[in-house]
């Protein structure tokens, strides 16, 4: 197959294919996201909602708390029993009842009298506060039911009880469209009766290898064979960015292949990744196949790793052409990728946290292009940011990411070169989007 550049167009076989000009990583972001929205709504049960985004305003059922109720341990009294009450001058009272969590008392409390409660049981309507029982002298008995106790201190009106409604009022919004529900939502949620939730369904995502040196993981590569190792990692990622991977059988290096693979994946799903056969060799087709059969957006990137990232629209459906190379293809994801998938589950939050880190070691820089070297982010002996560069910065490994927990960001241009504690920007690969650091 011969190629030549004319102009913007790529010359293929005679086919003529509109290539875009190269973009900033910010406008092939704001690309991608510009061609995608969030997916229809589904109901779930409320365990399976835990990291995704609420689709509709959910509210409680009842207050929450329902009833006001004891706080700790300890005794129900009226803070006017214990006005007067002092270290060398305690206030004495007789226990005359015992409230364990799940009942409740609705007798009088005499003026020598007090209630022993226990965390979480109704606050009797004669008393206003608790006493935590770890103040309180016992005079008599066990500190339960029949006992005698002493209070050294007076107290406060609410001491040491929640009310009804503190957290929640029957019909208040609790979680609200667009907020993301965690653990601990969970729990408020099932608190406040809600047992089903409204939330964006899950992008199913079509991850499709291509090239023919490529063997599936469970074979031994014979000579000039590689493990599809691509697939997998990409997999990885649709996973912890929310989608669901639908990992498709590898790709020849041929055109119709691939264009067949591509149109039955589009069919199916509701994002389409490719890896490998983004760049304009004898055997590079994704731009060709989107071109033909779609919309074509976007085929590079002032990005390395990652120069070659192609995009596009084909039968409703986006189709992204990651880079061959490990490395390239992983920051293809992170960088553009992912952000899209998350719009679609209606996340808000499409850029990892960034900060600014010290480096421990010098860096060269020669292509102009904006550079993000893998590395490794610490706190210095003072508490500062430090940051140290893989050793191999090659786009063909895996193994650096691995050990990598963030990319420091080398600003465009060319010959510039750092030395060690100058600072720069690195973006964070192990922190979730909505941090604020």
């Amino acid at each position: 197959m011969s190629k030549s550049r004319c102009g913007t167009c790529l010359c293929m076989k005679g086919v003529m294919v509109a290539v875009p000009e190269m973009i900033s990583l910010e406008d092939a972001r704001a690309l991608v996201l510009s061609r995608v929205e969030s997916l229809d709504v589904e109901e779930v049960n409320v365990l399976d909602v835990i990291g995704r985004v609420a689709a509709e305003d959910l509210k409680s059922d009842i207050d929450i708390a329902p009833f006001a109720h004891s706080a700790m341990d300890g005794f129900a009294v009226r803070t006017g029993q214990l006005a007067s009450a002092t270290p060398d001058m305690p206030v004495e009272l007789d226990v005359i009842a015992e409230i364990p969590a799940g009942s409740f008392y609705e007798g009088e409390i005499g003026d020598t009298q007090c209630v022993c409660i226990m965390t979480g049981a109704p606050l009797p309507d004669a008393a206003d506060s608790v006493v935590k029982y770890e103040i309180v002298s016992v005079v008599e008995g066990d500190g339960r039911e029949g006992s005698r106790v002493a209070f050294s201190k007076p107290a406060n009106v609410g001491d040491n009880v929640r009310s009804a409604g503190e957290e929640a009022k029957a019909g208040e919004t609790i979680v609200r469209t667009g907020e993301v529900v965690h653990s601990a939502g969970v729990g408020f949620l099932a608190g406040c009766g809600v047992t089903r939730v409204k939330t964006y369904r899950r992008p199913k995502v079509a991850i499709i290898a291509t090239g023919s040196e490529l063997v599936e993981p469970t074979e031994v590569p014979t000579q000039g064979k590689i493990r599809n190792s691509n697939s997998y990692a990409l997999a990885a990622c649709a996973i912890d960015a929310g989608a669901v991977p639908a990992v498709l059988p590898i790709a020849a290096d041929d055109f119709e292949g691939l264009k067949d693979a591509v149109m039955a994946a589009t069919a199916d799903c509701d994002f389409v990744i490719t890896s490998g056969g983004a760049a304009n060799g004898d055997y590079d087709f994704i731009k060709k196949v989107v071109e033909e059969t779609g919309e074509l957006l976007m085929t590079t990137v002032n990005m390395r790793p990652g120069k070659a990232q192609t995009f596009g629209i084909v039968n409703s459906t986006p189709v992204f052409g990651l880079p061959g190379n490990p490395a390239a293809a992983y920051l293809g994801f992170e960088m553009i990728i992912r952000p899209a998938l998350r719009k679609m589950q209606g996340y808000s939050h499409f850029e990892r946290p960034h900060v600014s880190a010290k480096l421990t070691a010098p860096i060269k820089k020669k292509d102009p292009r904006r550079i993000f070297d893998r590395a490794t982010l610490t706190k210095g002996p003072e508490g500062e940011y430090e940051v140290t560069p893989a050793k191999n910065q090659s786009s063909g490994l895996f193994g650096p990411i691995q050990r990598s927990n963030c990319f420091i960001i080398l600003p465009e241009g060319a010959g510039k070169s750092y030395e060690a504690g100058d600072s720069l920007e690195c973006v964070l690969l192990d922190i979730p989007e909505e941090v604020v650091l």
